[in-house]
């Protein structure tokens, strides 16, 4: 049964109430919901409703395709000048003999690692420390250019930003003119946690606030720049804060139009300080793609980080409105592992990324960091897959 089907299936049901009918009509007319309705969604909306509205509009959009890219991370540091309670990645600079610092050369040797490898992206972040400052960014993006032109470099939060352009004294449009001229081509979501200043003050005291965080994107969408955003859901915060958190990200991008994917980042609660908190059933967190994905109805893309969250919760997320899986990655990265997240060490073939899509039945697009279309896997068969039993034609070319 395709989307179309499963929604008109969904309001001739006599069953349903008078609210969740008129949801369920407005996802059908591509009209636009409320808060209310967005935190109506989140306390009565079930998981099998709200995958059928978000199902219909992922594949309105995308189809059946889903995108992945090969991309690396570099993490120049786990040590951090801030002390958020739901880290389980960084290390106080008291405790510095507990985590690595990389110099610029050993952070252009892993790029240079990757010379001879068809990734199209680096995305680099990591804990803030005072030596990490614009001229040392400013320089190592500059370097990386200089080395690999076509490389995409998709790195920093606007934790990161923050602090760097305060200590340099200059505000935020002047350095994210600094960043992109350096050759910054995009930025990550990271850092956005939950805008609610009540619940943030709780979570991540002395970072920069939501209100800066949007300030800093809106900075890079004037310059004709990208980004991307997310949200730390499943800890201390209620739906409302979820809708918050969501209704600003949509106003920004009706502003600015510079978002292209939405991650939702399930708090992990191993090895931080807030490790009594129980973390959110899988049913949770197919709800909340779900929900995301109806309510930023200006977001092209909702993306799950199979490395968190599972291989297997990654499959099924596919069908409650996520159409993005983010890209092969490889034991590089320690923020998923050390959060206690599935994965431990997070690596991924295309082969076997590919054949975790198709096994749900989507088409594997590889993509740039834009989603310009790089290879479509859906005919593509590897050397173990059973070949198709008939020849192709020989094609004529005039």
């Amino acid at each position: 049964m395709n989307s179309t089907h499963q929604i008109h299936t969904l309001l001739a049901d006599s069953r349903l109430s008078k609210k969740h009918r008129q949801i369920a009509e407005k996802v059908l007319n591509e009209e636009r919901i409320s808060f209310e309705e967005g935190v109506f969604l989140f306390e009565e909306g079930e998981l099998a409703y709200v995958g059928v509205l978000a199902n219909y509009m992922r594949e309105k959009r995308h189809g059946n395709k889903t995108y992945f890219n090969r991309n690396f991370h570099i993490e120049p540091t786990n040590l951090c000048v801030y002390d958020c309670k739901f880290c389980s990645y960084s290390v106080l600079i008291k405790d510095r003999s507990d985590g690595w610092e990389y110099t610029m050369d050993e952070m252009l040797n892993i790029v240079k690692s990757y010379d001879n490898q068809p990734v199209t992206e680096a995305h680099i972040v990591g804990g803030v420390l005072p030596q990490y400052n614009l001229e040392f960014y400013t320089n190592l993006f500059a370097s990386i250019k200089a080395h690999r032109p076509e490389l995409h470099v998709k790195a920093l939060t606007p934790v990161e930003y923050h602090y760097i352009f305060k200590k340099a004294k200059i505000d935020y449009a002047t350095g994210m003119q600094l960043m992109k001229n350096a050759g910054l081509d995009s930025m990550p979501g990271g850092g956005a946690e939950i805008f609610d200043p009540e619940i943030r003050n709780q979570i991540a005291k002395d970072k920069c606030t939501g209100e800066q965080w949007l300030q800093i994107h809106e900075e890079w969408h004037k310059l004709g720049m990208r980004s991307n955003a997310t949200m730390l859901y499943g800890h201390i915060e209620n739906y409302k804060h979820r809708i918050d958190h969501l209704e600003q990200l949509r106003a920004l991008q009706d502003k600015t139009g510079g978002f292209q994917t939405f991650i939702p980042l399930k708090f992990r609660n191993k090895e931080n300080q807030m490790a009594h908190v129980p973390e959110s059933s899988v049913i949770e967190d197919l709800r909340n793609y779900a929900i995301s994905r109806i309510y930023l109805d200006n977001f092209d893309h909702i993306k799950a980080y199979w490395a968190m969250i599972s291989r297997n919760t990654a499959q099924l997320s596919l069908n409650f409105g996520v159409d993005d899986i983010d890209g092969t990655l490889d034991d590089t990265t320690k923020i998923y592992s050390m959060a206690g997240a599935e994965e431990q060490h997070p690596a991924m073939s295309t082969k076997d990324l590919v054949k975790l899509i198709k096994a749900v039945g989507r088409e594997p697009i590889e993509r740039d960091t834009l989603y310009n279309v790089i290879t479509d896997y859906t005919n593509v068969a590897f050397d173990d897959e059973p070949k198709p039993k008939y020849y192709a034609l020989p094609v004529v070319n005039n």
